[in-house]
C-alpha cells in the first residue's frame, strides 16, 4: 500500500502565497514589481504591513517584506486576504515607483492607485469613509481589475490551505461584517467556509486558557462579568454577555446558562 505523501505546511503555506504574489503583479502592476519576502506576523488590529528593505543577505542584497496577519486567514472570506495582499502590494509599488507619504500615511497617490486596480480606498471599509489617512482600508470595485484576477486566480483551484485554529472572536466578527462576505463565491467572497468553527475554537482557546489559571482565577473571570453558554450536546464555552454563537459539531446555537 502506497503511503500518503506528508504535508510540508511550510513550503504549502508559502508557496501559496507567493502563487498569489505573481498572479496579481501580473495582472494588476504588468509584472513590474520585484518579489519581496512575504511573511506572516501576527501584529495586532493589523491585518498585514508593509516595510521596506527590511531584509538582508550576506552578499548586501535588501529585499522588502509583505507582512500578512494569518489570525485572519480562517475568519474572513478568501477575497478578503487577497485584498490585504494587493493593499499592501500597492505599498510596495509606490516605494519603488511612486512618492509614499510620511511614516503609515496613505497619500493620494497611493489612493489613485488603488482605485485604478479596483479596490477603492476607505477609512472605514465601506463607501463614504476618506480615500487617505494614516489607517486605511479598502472594499473592492464591482467589476473592476482586482475582482477579474481574483476570479481568474480561483479557476487555478487556488487556496489558503492552512490556517490559524484560534482567531480572537473579533476577527471572526470582522469577517462577517466586511463588505466582502456579500461577493460571490466565484472571486472568493461570501462568508468564510471556517467562521463558525473558529469562532468556537476561538472562544473555547480562551476558556481553556482561563482554566488552566486554577478556579481562582475562572472565580475572577466571572465577577467580570463572564457568562457561561451551553449548547445542544452540552458543550460549554465562556464569553462576554449577549454573545450570539454557534456549535461546529451540533450546529445548534450556545445558550446562556
Amino acid at each position: 500500500m502506497l503511503q500518503a505523501a506528508r504535508s510540508v505546511p511550510t513550503r504549502e503555506t508559502y508557496d501559496e502565497l507567493q502563487v498569489a504574489y505573481s498572479h496579481f503583479n501580473a495582472r494588476l502592476f504588468d509584472g513590474a514589481l520585484p518579489d519581496c519576502l512575504i511573511t506572516l506576523q501576527r501584529e495586532k488590529s493589523t491585518c498585514g504591513y508593509f516595510s521596506a528593505k527590511r531584509f538582508a543577505r550576506a552578499d548586501g542584497e535588501t529585499t522588502d517584506e509583505i507582512a500578512l496577519n494569518p489570525s485572519y486567514f480562517a475568519a474572513v472570506p478568501l477575497v478578503e486576504t487577497m485584498q490585504t495582499l494587493v493593499h499592501e502590494m500597492v505599498h510596495l509599488w509606490q516605494h519603488h515607483y511612486g512618492a509614499p507619504g510620511r511614516v503609515r500615511y496613505h497619500n493620494e497617490e497611493w489612493a489613485a492607485k488603488m482605485e485604478g486596480i479596483g479596490l477603492m480606498p476607505s477609512s472605514t471599509g465601506r463607501p463614504g469613509g476618506k480615500r487617505t489617512g494614516d489607517k486605511m482600508s479598502d472594499y473592492a470595485v464591482e467589476g473592476g481589475p482586482f475582482l477579474l484576477a481574483c476570479a481568474e486566480l480561483l479557476t487555478l483551484s487556488f487556496n489558503i490551505s492552512w490556517y490559524d485554529r484560534f482567531p480572537a472572536v473579533e476577527h471572526v466578527r470582522f469577517g462577517e461584517s466586511s463588505l466582502s462576505a456579500a461577493l460571490p463565491a466565484a472571486v472568493g467572497g461570501g462568508a468564510a467556509p471556517l467562521a463558525s468553527h473558529a469562532l468556537l475554537a476561538g472562544v473555547m482557546h480562551a476558556s481553556v486558557s482561563a482554566a488552566q489559571d486554577g478556579a481562582a482565577g475562572v472565580a475572577a473571570a466571572n465577577k467580570s462579568n463572564r457568562t457561561k453558554y451551553v449548547c445542544g450536546c452540552r458543550s460549554a464555552v465562556w464569553g462576554k454577555p449577549g454573545l450570539v454563537i454557534r456549535c461546529g459539531v451540533c450546529d445548534e446555537a450556545f445558550e446562556p446558562q
